[in-house]
């Protein structure tokens, strides 16, 4: 374990970002960098990994980053895959996107900002990505939680396509635990967003689910996993 990363015991989570653990005998409020449910993950009692914060005018002195669920250590920081997915762009590690000359972070899009924009001399791709911590019966889900925010990120993924922005469009589901099999949209939890996602897969945006675990506090990834977007199950 890095010297910099402590364990603590998970007490509560009074709100989206806020929890409090036990360290040192100790309640002591942390970050929660994720505000997803992960009802599932954040149990009184498991054993949590906290990163001392980094920055000023901090409330809390750690940033909540990993739970111990039954023995696997699963990452919690939603932003994570995003600097995961950043370093495997810079290093042409994917196979999924080949042919692009420059990585272009948080690129502005219809008055936002997409994840990353891939150029080369004659085409474009955009990209979205979804951090993704919900596995049940080795099925992973997006989201756990109503994110309006994603459906709407779905749209311009298929508007970009429609319009010409852009040749290709992705949504890429980085799964940050190695525990799953294959990927869908979690219906029953936001089924605006399992229908955006839908939309936008026939409108020829493409899903990428890719399949990591955490090593050195860092994703790996593993491969990328299968998918179904039956809205009936």
């Amino acid at each position: 374990m890095s010297s910099q990363i402590v364990q603590a015991r998970f007490l509560e989570r009074p709100n989206r970002f806020l929890g409090i653990v036990s360290l040192d005998g100790e309640r002591t409020p942390v970050f929660i960098p994720n505000p997803g449910r992960m009802h599932e993950l954040l149990i009184p009692g498991r054993t949590v990994y906290l990163r001392p914060a980094s920055g000023v005018l901090r409330k809390t002195a750690y940033d909540m980053i990993a739970v111990d669920h039954d023995g696997l250590v699963i990452s919690l920081d939603a932003n994570l895959p995003n600097r995961f997915m950043k370093q495997m762009l810079l290093e042409h590690a994917l196979p999924q996107f080949r042919g692009y000359e420059r990585v272009i972070p948080e690129p502005p899009l219809y008055g936002g900002r997409a994840d990353f924009r891939l150029e080369s001399t004659d085409s474009v791709t955009m990209i979205e990505v979804k951090s993704v911590t919900l596995v049940v019966e080795r099925r992973a889900l997006f989201p756990d939680a109503v994110t309006k925010r994603g459906a709407r990120h779905m749209h311009h993924l298929a508007k970009v396509l429609e319009e010409g922005i852009a040749d290709r469009a992705a949504v890429v589901f980085v799964i940050q635990r190695p525990d799953a099999d294959s990927f869908a949209p979690n219906v029953d939890t936001d089924p605006a967003f399992a229908e955006a996602l839908s939309i936008a897969s026939r409108a020829g945006v493409e899903i990428v689910p890719l399949l990591t675990d955490l090593h050195d506090w860092k994703l790996r990834l593993i491969r990328e996993v299968p998918y179904n977007l039956d809205l009936t199950t």
